[in-house]
């Protein structure tokens, strides 16, 4: 079982590590053709394709200035520590064990803009591009284009690796948007996340970010490996809804008491 999770605008690079063990992105190549691309870019024109503030602008426009090779624990940090969001406050990954870590680092990817996909001890040094981003580059109009199917036959090449035919998306839309279901060879199972309000169920961003992070957090420390386990995850008041599910979207409900 392969678990996808979309990156975090929010980065930590203070905290200290639970690891000193480490694994090189292997998708570099690609990555610096956009951080060369970024950097012909002003500030000015980067605040206005990403839609973010001069002060951010300015932020990005000297990380893409600083990133280079080669990645160092002096210079870059592990994403699975590296990300700090929803997703990755429900995934609790300082709180992981040392098995744990090393389960994730064969099981669980994050989809990025910029890196393409990233294990969980793979270096990475500080960015924002969200792959929703219209960056033109010699690849194409957008990031879509950019990626085309590297994205996806790299994922293919990890379910060989981990022998799994079955790959968990619990990625947003705009991050697994850079994936092609028709070319991926594994059975996608999406869970989806409701709590009730006004007694009604309903996604609640929030709430789903931190509860596929909680999902993950779940697979990669019970080492779950089948769809029918997926069902036994209850944590923070979800549980599974057979009615509402199908045999490739698992529906979690969390009743308003429970929140």
């Amino acid at each position: 079982m392969l678990v996808v999770l979309s990156p975090a605008k929010n980065l930590d690079y203070e905290s200290p590590l639970p690891t000193e063990e480490y694994s090189q992105p292997r998708l570099l190549e690609y990555a610096q053709e956009l951080v060369d691309r970024c950097e012909s870019l002003s500030p000015q024109e980067l605040g206005s394709l990403m839609k973010i503030s001069d002060k951010l602008a300015g932020l990005n426009a000297a990380r893409f200035a600083d990133w280079h090779q080669p990645f160092t624990p002096d210079n870059a940090r592990p994403a699975l520590f590296a990300f700090d969001g929803d997703v990755y406050s429900g995934l609790q990954a300082e709180k992981m064990s040392d098995e744990t870590i090393a389960f994730a680092q064969e099981h669980l990817r994050i989809l990025s803009g910029l890196y393409g996909v990233l294990r969980p001890l793979d270096l990475m040094q500080p960015y924002r591009l969200e792959m929703g981003t219209k960056l033109d580059t010699a690849r194409g109009k957008n990031l879509y284009e950019f990626w085309g199917n590297v994205i996806t036959d790299m994922l293919n090449e990890d379910l060989r690796a981990s022998d799994s035919d079955v790959l968990v998306n619990l990625a947003s839309q705009e991050y697994f948007s850079s994936v092609d279901p028709k070319h991926l060879k594994a059975e996608i199972i999406t869970p989806v996340f409701k709590d009730e309000k006004n007694g009604e169920y309903k996604v609640i961003s929030f709430w789903a970010k931190k509860a596929r992070g909680a999902m993950a957090r779940f697979i990669m420390t019970e080492a779950v490996s089948d769809v029918a386990e997926l069902k036994q995850f209850n944590a923070n008041g979800y549980r599974f809804n057979a009615e509402q599910s199908t045999d490739t979207e698992l529906v979690f409900q969390r009743a308003e008491r429970d929140q």
